[in-house]
C-alpha cells in the first residue's frame, strides 16, 4: 500500500471508527441500570478492610 492511500483511509474511515467507538462508550456508560453499578464501584475505596 502506498503511504498516501493509507493516510486517506485513516483520515476517512479511521475517523468514523473512532467516532462510533466514542458514541458507543458514552451509550454504554449512560445505559439504564448502570448508575447502580457505577455507585457500587465508586464506594469500593471507602469500604473498611476486613481481614
Amino acid at each position: 500500500m502506498d503511504y498516501n492511500l493509507m493516510r486517506e483511509f485513516a483520515d476517512s474511515w479511521g475517523l468514523v471508527a473512532m467516532a462510533l467507538f466514542f458514541v458507543g462508550a458514552i451509550a454504554f456508560a449512560l445505559r439504564p441500570g448502570s448508575r447502580k453499578l457505577a455507585d457500587e464501584a465508586a464506594r469500593i475505596p471507602l469500604e473498611d478492610e476486613r481481614s
